[in-house]
């Protein structure tokens, strides 16, 4: 079985950090890269084309629901995964608009 290659997006070092340990630990799993905002994962997501996305919402420079919609047509068979502690129904609508699965 090939292993899913997982890409991480968010601003703070110490959950890209935690999150990447966690992928790295995990059996099936494979980290292909990590960027530490929406606008960085543009540059390099395209060229890494990973199985999934795991991307923070709230990001500076550019969000994760921004990234994703700008991202989805380049990567149509990756996943796009949301991680944020917000609650708000309207924004999780937004990311699921844009793509997030």
């Amino acid at each position: 079985m090939d292993s899913i290659r997982v890409f991480i997006v968010d601003d703070h070092p110490m959950i890209l950090q935690g999150l990447a340990a966690m992928i790295a630990a995990e059996r099936g799993l494979e980290l292909v890269g990590q960027a530490s905002d929406g606008a960085e994962a543009l540059q390099v997501l395209p060229r890494v084309a990973p199985d999934v996305v795991l991307l923070d919402l709230m990001m500076p420079r550019l969000d994760g629901i921004s990234a994703i919609a700008r991202l989805r047509p380049l990567l149509p068979a990756t996943r796009f995964v949301i991680l944020t502690s917000l609650l708000d129904p309207a924004e999780v609508r937004r990311a699921i608009d844009a793509g997030a699965s």
